[in-house]
């Protein structure tokens, strides 16, 4: 059964939450460097739960909200990868594996229950959609992240309070460069989301825009995120603006995700029952 994938998955993701906090405690580099493979172990466990649910429910398992908790973490770790072999920042470990953790956890609370299938489920624009929209989400995510950092470090800086995460954090330059990296990486994806949303909106339901509230929600997301771009490139938005609006935005983008998405109705509500599979 794939659930046993999911739950090996879940305890390399708590393995590796376990030592990157003990990394940012002692500042020993053997703890991030074993809670770097548990991650990697977490993640290609939880890719094979993934492909083996999808074979065994027959379309892509993310139609419920414990399915997309556990994409999302999925998602996060995956993105954490790629910033880490471009950044090598070994601290963001410490924030990403326990959120990847929590995310997995809250999938598990969920019964096991099957939901009837759809046609639709079966499109091929729903991967497409669903994993372009997640990857930008994790993306977001490493975002807010970095920016409780920068706020973080930030303030030790002008209070000349050198405390516990000063010299655990890294400078305010490669926080702010991570910080742009997320942003010109993770709106493309979102952008793309946004479009083969509607691709499929249209393939399954006829209609391009229903004026679904997570169709409303998710164009605000968009527009927030094009807006900060476009202060950014233009009007050289950095520092702790940056932060701020990395915080703010993934802030409205997780109402949109979850409060959205379980509060009010529409076609884009998530089915509540369900769990690992």
């Amino acid at each position: 059964m794939a659930v046993g994938f999911f739950w090996a998955a879940l305890c390399a993701y708590l393995l590796g939450a376990v030592l990157y906090v003990l990394f940012i405690i002692k500042q020993h580099t053997l703890f991030s460097r074993v809670g770097l493979g548990a991650l990697g172990a977490g993640f290609v466990l939880q890719t094979v739960h993934l492909v083996r649910v999808y074979y065994e429910i027959g379309y892509f398992p993310v139609v419920n909200l414990p399915q997309s908790f556990s994409f999302f973490a999925w998602a996060l770790v995956g993105t954490f990868f790629i910033f880490q072999a471009r950044f090598n920042l070994r601290v963001l470990g410490s924030f990403v594996a326990p959120l990847a953790a929590v995310l997995l956890i809250s999938s598990s609370l969920f019964p096991v229950e099957s939901l009837p299938q759809k046609p639709s489920y079966h499109s091929i624009w729903l991967p497409i959609h669903v994993v372009s929209m997640f990857l930008g989400n994790g993306i977001f995510a490493v975002a807010f992240l970095v920016g409780v950092m920068y706020l973080i470090q930030e303030r030790a800086i002008k209070t000349k309070k050198f405390g516990f995460f000063f010299r655990r954090l890294p400078s305010l330059d490669r926080l702010d460069a991570l910080n742009y990296g997320c942003l010109v990486s993770g709106f493309p994806l979102l952008s793309l989301g946004m479009i083969t949303g509607a691709i499929y909106a249209q393939v399954s339901l006829g209609a391009y825009w229903r004026w679904d509230p997570m169709e409303v929600w998710s164009l605000i997301t968009w527009l927030l995120y094009a807006a900060f771009l476009h202060q950014r490139l233009t009007v050289g938005w950095q520092g702790r603006r940056a932060a701020i609006m990395a915080i703010i935005g993934f802030t409205i983008l997780l109402f949109t995700f979850l409060g959205v998405g379980t509060l009010l109705t529409g076609y884009h509500s998530y089915a509540l029952p369900g769990g690992p599979s």
